[in-house]
Formats: structure tokens, C-alpha cells, sequence
């Protein structure tokens, strides 16, 4: 234990001195909080950053004239010119579509010296057929106020009952947590366990390696490099979730203080409610958006997610970076490491891509059970589910399986790469692995 104390303090310590270590980790959470408050104030300004676009409408029915409304940077003309007119004289007209609606309202086209993106076309037919639903009605004597009262959309509040009463189910906020929290451990599996299969290839290409192990043993050095080398993924992760708590709080209060109505803050200040102030006056501003975020994540169980987020990003990346580990000693450079690559990364790509599309929508099935009880699925599988809320045993079940498959799988790594890490100039294949995994001591 000793030795293999050593080589984590060379793998921890040569890695988190570095500058690059230090910059990534303090600049990763604000750009991450800066690329997701630029993504919405974008979104939320849309109109504003975007391109103008002019659409010259030609009604042929007579039933869209002065009808369709401008919005989401379109914005209509129509003409009383006929279609061929048009058609010819609108490469010069400066406009950016030509829209033809025929008298039967069948085939109607949209014209355009480039490509319409799927957005635009979307919003020209949502209003046209808005328009044409409403002459419809008005024709067939139909009230449409009293249709659209009617139709009026029907919200539902989602409550979980437990054993201390009921709460809000805060659905949304679990499916931000589950997707947020899988994908950052199928990126740190790939990008942590590509660091150890590259530091045992650099290793061995430099000869390094035989000079390493004429004083420890081949498994010594397998644990010590992936031990090391998941502490400093497991620094950088505490790191990165503490500061983005605190830029995030702090930019959340900011944000809600900024966007509070002056005269609020004046009756606050004074202790006077005024007409139309009163819930604003008492902290909570109707349609603040911020505020509901904020008041979501307070009935989140943040230390329990935390604690689970790590346990299963740590023993995933052990579990994995002993197969890296084990491809890196069978090879002698990167390119050859292409062919073993595939069964390697090819469990994380289809449990995530189940379980954005599945297990996220399904926690309980029996599917996304099984898939977060499989060692090589459970890290991604498992915080998918856990926002939605898991049973104790299976999450316990989960972990041992978890625990006893990274021991099984290392057991199986070191057996070949005490072989592998001292061959050079033959490609290993398939064969050879298993031939190595059955030599004796």
C-alpha cells in the first residue's frame, strides 16, 4: 500500500500543479454559468438579435389580407399585383420571401433566394392556419370568442405526497438534474479514463515503465495511476459544483434584486404596501422567474444528489479507467487503441441515449431498473433516476454492484496488463489479450 500510496502522489500532485489544471477548474464554472445566462438572455431577446425577414404575401382567396400578424421578426406586406407579376420582380424587390396563396388554399408555396429555415415555415403555417380556422368558423356561424374561451389550455400542478405531507413535485427541476448530471459523467468517464489510457502509453513508449516496475508490481502501478488520476477528477468536480453554488446564488440574487419593481423596493423600504404591491411587497414578485428557479432548488435534496453524483462518477471512473488501463498497455500509440475503443465506449453512448430518451421518462420501469444495477451502466442510468427519487435497496444494490464489478473488472485489467505493458512492436489483438489474461504469475 505503501508503494502504491507513492505512485498517487506522483499522478495527483504532477497533475493539479499545473497551470492548465488550475485555470480549467476556476474558468469552467463561469464560462458554464456564462454560456447558460447568454443562451437564455439570447433565447429570451430573439427578436431583437435576429435577422428582419419580409415576407410579400400574394392572396389569391382574399381571406388572409391584412390578417396575419407580424411577430418573431416577420413581418407581412401584401400586394394587389398579380402572382406572375410578383414572381417575376421579386429577385429585385429586396424582400426575403414571396408567399403564393392559391384561391384554394391548396399548395401553397413560399419562395426564397435561400433556403427558409424550419423555424420560419413553422410560424408562417401556425398563422395561416390561425387565420384560416378563424373565416372558417366566423362562416359557419360559429362564435369564435366563445370557441377560444373554450379551448382555454387547462395547467396542472404536479404534488408528491410523503410521509411528512405534500410537496411540490418540482418535475422540471429533476429532469434538469438527471440530464445535467448524466451527461457530466459520460463526458469526465471518456475524458478522465482517456488520461490514464495515455499516461500508461506514454509510459511504455518512453521505457519508463520497465524502470517503474523493477521496484513495484505491475497492479501497484495500474491502482496508483487510476486512484491518482480519479482524485484530481474528483478535486476538480468538488471544485466546479462549490463554485457554481456560489456564482449561481450570487447571480440569482442579483438577478432578482435588479428586476424588483422600484416602487416594491420603496414600500419595502417604508413598510407601506401600496395597491398592487401587496404580494410583491411581502418578497414574492409575480412572475419571477428567477425566484421560482431559486425556490425549486431549495426543495431539491442538494448534499444527497452531491454525494450520489460522486460516489457514481468515482467508482464509474474506476470501473472504466481499469479497461482504458488495460487497452493503453496493449498497444504501443494512440491510433492503435482505435479498434479496442469501440466495446469500450459503446455501453456509455447507448445508456445515455436510453436514458435521455427512456429512463428519464420512465424511472421506475423495469428497463431503467435493470440498466441502473449494471456496473457498466448504473453511473449514467442510476443519476438519471435519482432527482425522481430511488428506493434505498436498489440504490444500495446498485452500489455494491457497482463496487464489486470495478474490483472484478481491475482483477481482470492487471492480469493483462502486467503482460502487456512490457511488449513492444507487435500488434495486440483479441487472440493475444485472452492469451495474456491466462498466463501465469
Amino acid at each position: 500500500m505503501n508503494k502504491i500510496w507513492l505512485i498517487i502522489q506522483r499522478e495527483y500532485l504532477s497533475r493539479v500543479k499545473k497551470k492548465s489544471f488550475l485555470v480549467m477548474t476556476f474558468l469552467v464554472p463561469v464560462l458554464f454559468i456564462g454560456v447558460f445566462g447568454l443562451g437564455g438572455y439570447l433565447v429570451a431577446n430573439q427578436n431583437e438579435f435576429g435577422d428582419k425577414k419580409t415576407v410579400q404575401v400574394v392572396d389569391e382567396s382574399g381571406m388572409f389580407a391584412n390578417k396575419l400578424r407580424n411577430g418573431n421578426n416577420i413581418e407581412y406586406s401584401y400586394s394587389t399585383q398579380s402572382y406572375a407579376a410578383e414572381k417575376a420582380a421579386f429577385a429585385k424587390s429586396g424582400r426575403t420571401y414571396l408567399l403564393h396563396i392559391p384561391a384554394s388554399l391548396t399548395d401553397v408555396q413560399l419562395y426564397s433566394e435561400k433556403k427558409a429555415s424550419a423555424l420560419t415555415i413553422q410560424n408562417i403555417e401556425t398563422e395561416l392556419s390561425d387565420v384560416a380556422q378563424t373565416s372558417r368558423l366566423l362562416t359557419a356561424g360559429i362564435d369564435t370568442a366563445m370557441l377560444t374561451k373554450a379551448r382555454k389550455p387547462i395547467s396542472v400542478e404536479a404534488r408528491q405526497i410523503t410521509e411528512t405531507g405534500e410537496k411540490d413535485a418540482q418535475t422540471y427541476v429533476a429532469y434538469a438534474i438527471g440530464f445535467i448530471s448524466a451527461m457530466l459523467i459520460y463526458m469526465s468517464l471518456l475524458i478522465y479514463g482517456s488520461q490514464v489510457m495515455r499516461g500508461v502509453i506514454e509510459e511504455k513508449v518512453s521505457r519508463v515503465v520497465e524502470v517503474i516496475i523493477s521496484s513495484v508490481k505491475p497492479f501497484q502501478l495500474m491502482m496508483g495511476k487510476i486512484i491518482g488520476i480519479g482524485l484530481v477528477g474528483l478535486t476538480q468536480f468538488v471544485l466546479w459544483i462549490t463554485l457554481s453554488l456560489i456564482l449561481s446564488t450570487a447571480a440569482g440574487t442579483l438577478f432578482v434584486h435588479n428586476t424588483q419593481p422600484a416602487p416594491v423596493q420603496m414600500a419595502q423600504m417604508h413598510g407601506v404596501t401600496t395597491p398592487g404591491t401587496a404580494i410583491a411587497a411581502t418578497g414574492q414578485a409575480p412572475d419571477n422567474n428567477m425566484g421560482k428557479i431559486m425556490q425549486s432548488l431549495d426543495s431539491i435534496p442538494v448534499t444527497y444528489t452531491i454525494c450520489c453524483f460522486l460516489f457514481y462518477f468515482l467508482f464509474g471512473y474506476m470501473l472504466y479507467s481499469a479497461v482504458f488501463a488495460l487497452v493503453g498497455s496493449a498497444v504501443d500509440n494512440e491510433t492503435e487503441t482505435q479498434q479496442f475503443m469501440l466495446p469500450i465506449t459503446l455501453p456509455l453512448v447507448f445508456t445515455l441515449i436510453i436514458s435521455m430518451n427512456f429512463v428519464i421518462h420512465n424511472p421506475d420501469s423495469s428497463l431503467s431498473v435493470w440498466l441502473s444495477m449494471i456496473p457498466f451502466t448504473s453511473p449514467i442510468a442510476m443519476m438519471m433516476r435519482i432527482p425522481f427519487g430511488v428506493p434505498a435497496w436498489q440504490l444500495a444494490l446498485s452500489a455494491l454492484f457497482l463496487v464489486l464489478g470495478f474490483l472484478l473488472t481491475t482483477w481482470v485489467a492487471s492480469r493483462i496488463y502486467r503482460v502487456g505493458i512490457l511488449m513492444y512492436g507487435k500488434k495486440a489483438s483479441y487472440k493475444e489479450i485472452v492469451k495474456w489474461f491466462r498466463y501465469n504469475e
